[in-house]
């Protein structure tokens, strides 16, 4: 397995249990039709940790496992950075979700 893999799935635990830290873990899945929205990051269907959750963490997981290519740039720390702008508690998880951003660019 190629480092790259190893190192995403490292962090990919690292933001679940960031989320799991900040109460945005949920335990039932949004409705089906939420989670097939066409608008990125389905901004019209869910929240950011809601997509985290059920859409991104996923689909990466399933890319590793099955050592597929990986997305060259995600860019969802400065997503995250709106979406928590004032909640000073978010900032680990800003953080983390910049690592995957910059350890996807970098290859």
């Amino acid at each position: 397995m190629q480092p790259i893999y190893s190192d995403i799935a490292s962090q990919l635990l690292l933001l679940e249990a960031e989320l799991r830290r900040l109460g945005q873990w949920q335990v039932k899945s949004p409705p089906t039709e939420a989670l097939t929205s066409s608008e990125p990051f389905c901004v019209d269907t869910l929240t950011l940790p809601q997509w985290l959750q059920f859409v991104f963490l996923p689909r990466m997981q399933l890319l590793i496992k099955q050592e597929m290519p990986l997305p060259r740039q995600c860019g969802i720390a400065p997503i995250a950075e709106e979406f928590f702008r004032g909640n000073s508690d978010a900032a680990t998880l800003v953080a983390i979700l910049d690592s995957i951003d910059r350890r996807l660019q970098r290859r």
